[in-house]
């Protein structure tokens, strides 16, 4: 679901510094709002400031939303807790497996140039039958 990003209130944080946002920004202009902040049926905020002020830096005026009920203030602040707390950042070794994977694609050894090659040489020869 869309709303505008005027609507949505950030209430008292648990995080006081969003650090920067440069890369994060650049991700989303790259390959869109891969996760939906989260909002209460009230429009308050519950998870997702960073991208929130991400967008609006990029001057989006809308921007997609999971609403949750969140019953009590205590509710919202284990939410809030929760979200940032149990996530698992990639280890080094994940890291340097999914770089050498975009390399790999980005940077196909000669084999791989080759084989395409003749397939884009087949397409064409049986396009023209």
């Amino acid at each position: 679901m869309q709303i505008r990003t005027d609507e949505i209130k950030v209430k008292k944080r648990i995080r006081k510094d969003l650090g920067d946002l440069t890369q994060l920004m650049e991700s989303i202009k790259t390959h869109g709002l891969m996760n939906p902040i989260v909002v209460n049926e009230k429009k308050e905020l519950i998870a997702g400031e960073r991208r929130l002020e991400s967008v609006r830096r990029l001057g989006w005026t809308t921007i997609e939303v999971h609403v949750i009920h969140a019953p009590s203030d205590v509710s919202k602040i284990q939410m809030e807790i929760d979200e940032n707390l149990y996530r698992r950042a990639l280890t080094t070794s994940e890291l340097s497996d999914g770089f050498s994977r975009i390399d790999k694609i980005r940077n196909p050894g000669f084999f791989r140039k080759l084989i395409r090659a003749i397939v884009s040489l087949f397409k064409r020869l049986f396009k023209r039958s």
